[in-house]
């Protein structure tokens, strides 16, 4: 978790209940309208997958799973 989102915790820790429920319904809209189909990615996300797209992985349909002798990591 990031030093701001953890700073955002804290804060909200502080507040009352009710207040704690409208903040996150006001963090919520303003995510959603950032991205409502949660289609874009995170800076973490997006690195975490231009890595595995540059690694070699194996289809599970391909696996032969009786015969796991075969693959070699």
């Amino acid at each position: 978790m990031s030093t701001k989102a953890l700073q955002i915790a804290e804060m909200m820790d502080i507040l009352p209940e009710a207040e704690q429920d409208l903040t996150f319904e006001l963090m919520k809209r303003l995510i959603l309208a950032w991205d409502p189909d949660y289609t874009k990615l995170t800076p973490s996300e997006k690195r975490e997958l231009e890595e595995a797209e540059n690694d070699e992985y194996i289809d599970g349909n391909s696996i032969d799973w009786s015969n796991l002798k075969r693959y070699t990591v």
